[in-house]
């Protein structure tokens, strides 16, 4: 039997980071990159006719991407301290923009080579097509389910999670091993900013690394 004066806690153990940040960018902007970018997204994804992007670009290829840039960074300095527990310095290693017509997708992935990843939204999303963020396959879940009309799905159960309705010039930050997708766009051109970053360095008990741009 319980005694009278007993609690319960549930503890969160060891919960994933992500960073979502309204109006990041100025809608002068966010127009700016529309009609620059917009235009030059002419690599066909894989997985989807109807998806393409831009070349892989850095900040200074574009003054646009400059400004990006300098809106970006001081987010990714405390994005990064929630990640390794220190304010390090961080560097946009790539940016491109992807432009998802009426029909397309993306489907899953994780980003290689970083340690931050984030999106920019650059055109209004339709809710059904907004970024959804999953489990990693193969992880170390029980391999039978509870998953039917009578169960509720919460953070400890869910194998996926969709994230908030976003508008022209949100910013998510997210860590780049992340599986994320996004479904069959119902609605008008969704244009997006996508980008890499990594910090200027690690160092885990006098073993350093570093890293560059």
């Amino acid at each position: 039997m319980a005694g009278s004066g007993s609690t319960e806690e549930v503890i969160p153990l060891f919960p994933t980071p992500f960073m979502r940040v309204a109006g990041a960018l100025d809608a002068a902007l966010v127009r700016g990159l529309v009609e620059h970018f917009g235009a030059q997204a002419a690599v066909r994804n894989n997985a989807s006719d109807a998806l393409s992007h831009t070349a892989m670009l850095r900040p200074s290829d574009s003054p646009l991407l400059g400004l990006v840039a300098a809106a970006i960074t001081p987010r990714l300095a405390g994005f990064g301290a929630l990640m390794f527990g220190e304010a390090l310095g961080w560097s946009l290693k790539e940016m491109w923009v992807n432009v998802l017509e009426t029909g397309g997708r993306q489907a899953m992935h994780n980003h290689a080579n970083s340690f931050i990843s984030g999106v920019v939204y650059l055109t209004p999303t339709h809710p059904e097509s907004r970024t959804v963020f999953m489990k990693s396959p193969g992880g170390h879940d029980f391999s039978f389910k509870n998953d039917h009309a009578g169960s509720s799905t919460g953070p400890f159960s869910a194998d996926k999670w969709i994230s908030p309705q976003p508008q022209p010039g949100d910013l998510v930050l997210f860590p780049s091993y992340l599986m994320h997708a996004v479904p069959p766009n119902p609605g008008e051109r969704r244009i997006t900013l996508a980008f890499n970053a990594i910090p200027t360095r690690l160092d885990s008990w006098g073993y350093r690394i570093g890293f560059t741009g």
